[in-house]
Order: C-alpha cells, then structure tokens, then sequence
C-alpha cells in the first residue's frame, strides 16, 4: 500500500464494493483489463460531499431477489479473491481529479483518484451508488454540459455508470447488464482489436 505520497497506474479505478462495482471488476477481469476496487467515494467534484451509499432503496426488494442478490455477491467475492482482482474494502477515495481538464480528448483523457495513502491515476473511472443529482452537480464542476442523457455525458469523459438509478436501486439482473456493457465498453477502449469478441464466460448468465 503506498504513503501519502504514493502514485499508483491502474486501467480502471472502480469505485464502490458492492455488488454493483465487483461485477464490474470481474466482467474487466475476464477481459484482461486491469482495475482497482475502493469502498466508496466521500468526496464529488469541487467539494461537493456525498456517499456512494447514499441512495437509498425504494423497491423494497422481496425475500427471493435478496437471497439471489447475495448469492450473486458470494459467487463475485468468490472469483475476485481467486483471480486476485484488487479490492480494497477499507480505502476510500476522497477526491476526483481530472488530469488534463474537460477540452483533452477522451482517448487521451486520465483520472487522479485521491486516497487518504495515495493517488490512483486511471483512464476510466466507474461509480455505483451514486444519486444522479450528485452526479449532475460533479460533471458540472468539471465544466461539462450535461444534456438530457447523464450516461453518455459521463462517458465522454471516461466515467460509467453501474448499478446508479433516479430512485429505485436496480435489481441483480439489471446490475450484471450494465457491468458487462460497462465492461465491453471499456475492454473496447483498452483492446480496440478484440473488439466484439466476448470475455470467458459472464455473471450476467446467471439467474436473476
């Protein structure tokens, strides 16, 4: 673990260690794309305080979608901890930084994740439990024009998305689909040349 001083270089910086960001982690894995996985995010944009925990759940999930819901989770603690996939439950990152500012293209477009021992440097960042509300007021801060579609304006600067929704947190099923689009999508960045050709097997095959 590095000083406070230390730089680290990952792929992706994957922020959340829930359900949502080790799917993430496992779909990048299978694609040979590197990342790292913190807690949470206590820190958006240009000091605007948030908590990747702080949507709350409307959809008062039943009995059976919280048993599967865990036993997904176990299956992705599970094939993390075995492929070694760099989780650190207790980190946290603090503040978001972009390097380069808003007018870099989005090829060449890198992140500064700041962590009470060090800074993450990433070409992609993917949050998960984060109210679009936060989310609209940090893209924002980083000078970028948000229309209508949230998703494809975090994109354009190297953030996805996975497991974030107006009001209701999506289900398991819904969680798996968007990892493994965020997954395809940033192994297409990293890999242009395998483009189109699928990762070795899928948790979004498992039953939801």
């Amino acid at each position: 673990m590095p000083g406070n001083a230390g730089t680290e270089q990952t792929t992706t910086v994957i922020i959340g260690t829930g359900l949502s960001g080790l799917a993430v982690a496992a779909e990048l894995c299978r694609r040979g794309v590197d990342s790292i996985v913190v807690d949470g995010l206590d820190l958006l944009g240009a000091a605007q305080p948030a908590n990747t925990a702080s949507l709350q759940r409307c959809d008062a999930a039943d009995s059976v979608t919280l048993r599967e819901r865990n036993e997904i989770l176990r299956h992705l603690r599970n094939y993390t901890a075995s492929h070694d996939v760099d989780v650190r439950h207790t980190i946290r990152a603090v503040q978001l930084t972009m390097v380069g500012g808003a007018s870099t293209p989005a090829s060449a477009q890198q992140w500064e994740v700041h962590t009470p021992t060090g800074i993450l440097v990433a070409d992609h960042i993917v949050l998960t439990r984060c109210a679009h509300s936060q989310l609209r007021r940090m893209i924002n801060d980083f000078g970028i024009t948000v229309g209508r579609n949230l998703t494809a304006a975090m994109r354009s600067i190297g953030i996805y998305l996975v497991g974030v929704g107006e009001l209701i947190t999506p289900s398991p099923k819904e969680v798996l689909r968007q990892a493994k689009t965020v997954g395809q999508a940033i192994s297409a960045r990293v890999h242009p040349e395998a483009a189109g050709i699928p990762g070795t097997g899928s948790f979004a095959a498992l039953p939801c």
